[in-house]
This record gives structure tokens, sequence and C-alpha cells, in this order.
């Protein structure tokens, strides 16, 4: 078993890997980030993969998939519809146990979607804030994603209950967001 710090440093490049792949729309690279029965020595022909460290994925929005058909095919779809996307990471957190880890972190997204009219460039940049939580399993070819799950974080308007501007000095309205209603 490896120090406690390589394991850190290890999983941090593992998942750096991960969201270059995405940002390259490289999805051979980003396939091979992701476990498989065959990492954890099992012998799929012998064994049901979905048994068997089976993935997961929950994209902002979307239901939860699981299995590396349903993983690999929203990311080829996303990947397939989006012209430019760049991740800047921020509170990043590593905590490694024995063979698995967590990395939570902040991804900042600025993404493009296709061109409005043919010769453009790019369409509208667009801004998106949403918390990770990335599951790494160890294998005998390095750290691999068991587990990816993306939750948007709602934006504050700025704005009390009676449309005043408010400010509780956290950078908050100083309610509760769970008392209020969603429209």
């Amino acid at each position: 078993m490896s120090a406690p710090h390589t394991d850190v440093e290890n999983v941090e490049a593992a998942n750096t890997a991960f969201y270059e792949a995405m940002e390259r729309g490289d999805f051979e690279e980003l396939s091979s980030l992701w476990l498989t029965p065959g990492d954890l020595g099992v012998d799929e022909t012998y064994h049901d993969p979905a048994d068997t460290g089976v993935i997961s994925c929950v994209h902002p929005g979307w239901p939860a998939l699981t299995g590396r058909g349903e993983v690999l095919r929203s990311y080829a779809l996303i990947m397939a519809n989006t012209d430019y996307i760049q991740f800047f990471l921020t509170d990043v957190h590593v905590s490694v146990t024995g063979d698995t880890a967590v990395v939570t972190c902040t991804e900042n997204i600025l993404s493009g979607g296709p061109a409005p009219a043919e010769g453009a460039e790019l369409g509208p940049l667009l801004g998106q804030l949403v918390v990770a939580t990335n599951v790494f399993r160890r294998t005998p070819l390095g750290w691999k994603i068991w587990s990816h799950h993306a939750s948007p974080v709602l934006a504050e308007t700025g704005e009390d209950d009676d449309g005043e501007e408010g400010d509780d000095g956290n950078g908050g309205s100083g309610g509760n967001p769970d008392d209020e209603t969603l429209a």
C-alpha cells in the first residue's frame, strides 16, 4: 500500500484527468477512467457485471444512471451536444480510506452550445455552479471512478419575500432555504 499523501495525490490526478477528458471531448480517455468489473478481478464471463462494482452517475437534473452502458452513453450524449466546456474546480477535498477515495468539489462550469448561425464561432457561453462528489476505487491500473454525483447550486436572488434587497451579513437573505417554496 502506498503512503497516504501519495494516495491523495494520485486520486487528485485521477479526478483532474476526468475533467480534462470532458473538456477535450475525449470519450476514449473518459471511458478508460471508469471502473470495470475486470478492474476488480471479476471475470465477466461468469459474473454479471451489474453485481460487482457497478458504476453510477447523477448529472444535474437527470435521474440516477447505473452500469457502464448507461453512464458512458450519457457522456457520449453530453459530448455530442456541447461544443465547449471548461471546468474550474474549487473547494476540492480528497479523503482516502483503504481502496476507496471520495472527492468533493465545486464545478464552476463554463459551456457553450452550437453556434446560432453558420460561420459563427460558438453559441453564447453559459456559467453554471455545480457541487460534485466523485468516488474512486483503487485498481491495479490506478484509481478509477466508481460513482459521480453532481447537483446544481441554486442561485440566490438577493431579494426578501417583500421584493426588497436583503442581506444577513453572510451573503444570504437570512432565511432558511428549506423554508422557502420553490416555484
